[in-house]
């Protein structure tokens, strides 16, 4: 079974290990995030990453889709 959740992204930031990326619950700005939101209320994710390449994929504003499957 798998997870989707929908965050945006609060904060970008390099680090003296790399970068780091902070994302919070999307909130209720579109028919799609009130969806989200219903099920996803409140909760953070912080993930840091050496990758300079994956850094880049991050834009504080944009919105992405989480996906969580358990690992077997």
């Amino acid at each position: 079974m798998k997870v989707i959740a929908k965050f945006k992204c609060d904060e970008v930031a390099t680090t003296v290990y790399g970068g780091k990326v902070r994302m919070s619950p999307v909130t209720g700005d579109s028919p799609e995030n009130k969806e989200f939101f219903k099920w996803t209320p409140s909760g953070s994710l912080e993930m840091g990453t050496v990758n300079p390449e994956a850094l880049k994929q991050f834009v504080p504003g944009g919105e992405y889709f989480i996906t969580f499957e358990k690992a077997e």
